[in-house]
């Protein structure tokens, strides 16, 4: 197998997204990233949920779990407690991960197992047509929201920065380097890591388009501390020009996966309790 090549797919390979999707160029950094830190196949896991974005690991040579809408962080968490050995990246939606899946999100990140969540955020569900989803901007119209959107939008940055996660960060897909780096440094990073791409939806979002992503965003400070929780909360409440770059860095928190007590051997490599054991236990419950 070529070295270099062994994450991606034949270039026959039907991949179902629009011409001109911010997908592609994503998943171009997700390619390069993996190729990059030489992750080993076999030790590579990719999650997804339901929509545009969860197709995201069908398009690449990895092994993989395809779940249900919102619920790609539960069977994730379990992968990585279940084989302390592999690297696990979820792939989701704006949503997917904040729509439907937002308290998975959450207590995802109370737990701080070592998952990487790469969210393509398009401001818009693109698979069912174009209503408005949780980041939507106020006042943006669409087939459904035909009065506009009435809702402010949901800030991931603000509540993951909030809740303490571990590493917080935010790329724009149409920078396919910078995008690349960010999503290494995250999986390299051990705990818990948030990369929030904003990812343009060519056909159903006419608002946040390429030309307004380039306009409206910006890199973070050249002196901006990333292990300054306050100065990254004010960098995610930020309005007039969206930053971009690594938010916030905090190595301190314990793994989930160390306060569990599973040890290090694999739990399906561990001898599971005897037939004598597991019905003395339901016995206790009677």
């Amino acid at each position: 197998m070529d070295k270099q090549r062994k994450f991606d797919m034949p270039a026959e390979t039907d991949i179902a997204w629009c011409p001109g999707c911010g997908n592609h160029m994503l998943r171009k950094s997700v390619l390069g990233a993996l190729e990059a830190l030489d992750v080993a196949p076999e030790n590579l896991v990719m999650v997804s949920g339901i929509g545009q974005a969860a197709k995201a690991p069908q398009y690449l040579n990895v092994n993989m779990f395809n779940g249900l809408h919102g619920r790609a962080l539960p069977p994730a968490m379990g992968i990585r407690l279940s084989n302390r050995n592999l690297t696990v990246v979820v792939e989701s939606g704006d949503g997917d991960m904040y729509g439907e899946g937002g308290n998975h999100f959450l207590h995802a990140i109370r737990r701080n197992c070592d998952v990487t969540i790469i969210v393509h955020n398009n401001m818009i569900y693109g698979l069912t047509k174009g209503q408005a989803s949780p980041t939507s901007q106020r006042c943006m119209t669409t087939p459904v929201q035909t009065g506009g959107v009435l809702l402010e939008p949901f800030n991931p940055l603000a509540v993951a920065i909030s809740l303490n996660a571990p590493f917080v960060a935010r790329a724009f897909a149409g920078n396919v380097e910078q995008t690349q780096s960010i999503i290494m440094e995250a999986i390299r990073f051990k705990g818990c890591s948030i990369v929030d791409v904003f990812q343009p939806c060519v056909i159903f979002n006419k608002l946040n388009t390429y030309q307004w992503f380039r306009e409206n965003t910006v890199e973070l400070p050249e002196d901006h501390d990333p292990s300054d929780r306050m100065a990254a909360l004010e960098m995610a409440f930020r309005e007039d020009k969206l930053p971009l770059g690594v938010f916030y860095r905090n190595a301190g928190r314990e793994l989930y996966e160390e306060l569990a007590g599973i040890g290090d051997t694999p739990l399906f490599r561990q001898t599971p309790a005897s037939d004598e054991a597991f019905r003395m236990m339901l016995e206790a419950f009677r």
